[in-house]
Parts: C-alpha cells; structure tokens; sequence
C-alpha cells in the first residue's frame, strides 16, 4: 500500500504513523529521515542537501524530489510506503505522481487526519515542560498533580515560546495556507480521504483500518 499522511499539526499524525507503520510493516518516510539517510550515505544529492541545509536555506525542489525518487526506489518500499511530509506543494505532488508513474505505482490514499483548529490549539499551548528535568506535561490531556510543579522532582513548569497562544494560531494558519491547495489536488486525483482526529487515539487507527482493509 502506497499512502500520503496529511493533517495540521497536534492532530496526531506521529501516533498513528507509528500504528500504520507497525500494523502493515511498511516503511514511514519523512522528509527530514530522508535528508538525514542520503547525508549518511554520501549521495551526490545528500551532499547537496546538506550545503544548503548547513547554510540554514532551504533545500530546492529538484533536489527533494531527487531524494524521493531514490527512497522509493529502495527494495524496503516495494510493498509499499507511508509518506509524511512530503509532498508540501503541488508542484511536488506533481513530481511525486511522476516518480511512482516510472516505478509503475501509484498512491492508494491520501490520508487527511481532521481536526478543528481550536482543538488544536487547546492541544498545542497545553504543553508545559519542567525547567528542572525537561519533564513534558500537557494541562488538559497529562497535567501534573500540583499546578505548575513537576510531579517528578518538584521543579517549576514552563510554556515554551513557541507553544504560546499568537504563535500557534500564526503556525496552523501558515499550515493550512500550505495544505489546502495539496487537498484539492488529492481530491481531484481522488486519492483522498478523511479521517476524524478528534476520537480516541485508537478509534482514529480503528477508522484507517476500516480504510485500509480493502488493500489487504
């Protein structure tokens, strides 16, 4: 099965990349895993990667999608593959159904985890971390038995920057500006499906599997 995870981010797309990957045994490729492999490696394209990515830009089309092209070509994904992160524009998704067309393949499902963006952001600015242990607590889904005080060695709780309330609000709104175009391009491929992310963690994974089952 050839599939394409999506969905903004706190909807929960690690988790369940995790049960798909170890459910049906088939590879989870990330953008970032990718990079990290072919900069191991030495390809002629990790070494590109990493001159740009040592630079703090970011890595051109051409390139990613170089990248792509020699993942998926690698014997573990010959049952099939489970893509997160990429693609992140029309244009790569273009690219990316050029990639499968040559390796005579094609995408099964687009899978789309929905979640409402204020539950979102009540996931996102839930996080609190101990300045002490680096202990991670979230307020509403695994919050510390004292308010604002680690459960495991009494240290103060902070939020981070970057989990502030202004700060999420401008990262789902970027996300969703990026994602909506690949949603209608799936959509029109007729790859895509949507799944409620706002179950319980397993009723999510039960629901892909009711998907999945007719690949098996």
């Amino acid at each position: 099965m050839n599939l394409v995870l999506m969905g903004l981010p706190g909807a929960g797309k690690g988790t369940q990349a995790e049960k798909i990957v170890e459910t049906y045994g088939i590879p989870h490729i990330s953008t970032g895993d990718m990079f990290r492999a072919a900069i191991k490696e030495g390809t002629p394209l990790g070494l590109q990667a990493k001159e740009y990515m040592d630079r703090g830009d970011l890595v051109p089309d051409e390139v990613t999608i170089g990248i792509v092209r020699e993942r998926l070509s690698k014997d573990d994904c010959r049952k099939g593959f489970l893509l997160d992160g990429f693609p992140r524009t029309v244009a790569q998704a273009e690219a990316l159904e050029n990639i499968l067309a040559e390796l005579n393949r094609s995408i099964d499902y687009v899978i789309h985890i929905q979640v409402d963006k204020d539950i979102l952001m009540e996931r996102l600015t839930g996080r609190r971390i101990c300045k002490n242990c680096g202990a991670t607590y979230h307020l509403v889904f695994n919050p510390p038995a004292q308010p604002g005080v680690c459960d495991k060695c009494g240290g103060e709780l902070y939020q981070r920057a970057d989990d502030n309330e202004e700060t999420v609000a401008n990262r789902l709104e970027v996300n969703v500006k990026q994602m909506q175009p690949l949603l209608e391009f799936y959509e029109k491929k007729g790859y895509l499906r949507h799944i409620n992310g706002q179950q319980d963690i397993d009723k999510v994974f039960a629901d892909i599997r009711e998907l999945l089952g007719g690949l098996q």
